[in-house]
């Protein structure tokens, strides 16, 4: 069981990783101001540190015995969580609204999109870790 507690937090910070450099990378490069979206984090230490860790403890759901064979559908099934606790409260704190619409109002579909992929990460981890 403590693998795979630990296999799980591991790929949710390693998805988590991959969630902060997508939405770094799409402000560095244009793409955010190209859809639209005012959010354009720093990458630094404390910023990506919370993310992994936050990543990592989201990704304990992949210890539930749901769609276990269902690698993908699993990894954006349980990203949904942390997406709405992201649209629905920490956006909202930010003061940019609900679903963070003060970024622009493509951040429900990004926040959703990148935190599937940040799922699908975690997912295919903890499959290979724990087989």
């Amino acid at each position: 069981m403590i693998r795979k507690v630990s296999v799980a937090f591991t790929g949710g910070a390693l998805g988590g990783f991959v969630d902060s450099f997508n939405i770094w990378f799409m402000g560095t490069v244009g793409i955010s101001d190209l859809i639209g979206l005012s959010m354009k984090p720093d990458f630094t230490a404390p910023w990506l540190y919370q993310r992994m860790v936050w990543g990592g403890i989201w990704m304990l759901l992949l210890l539930l015995p749901l769609l276990k064979k269902k690698v993908l559908l699993r990894g954006c099934l349980f990203s949904l969580l942390p997406s709405a606790m992201m649209l629905f409260m920490v956006l909202p704190e930010m003061g940019k609204g609900m679903l963070g619409l003060g970024f622009g109002a493509v951040t429900p579909v990004v926040v959703i999109g990148l935190n599937c992929i940040y799922g699908i990460v975690a997912s295919l981890w903890f499959r290979q870790g724990t087989h």
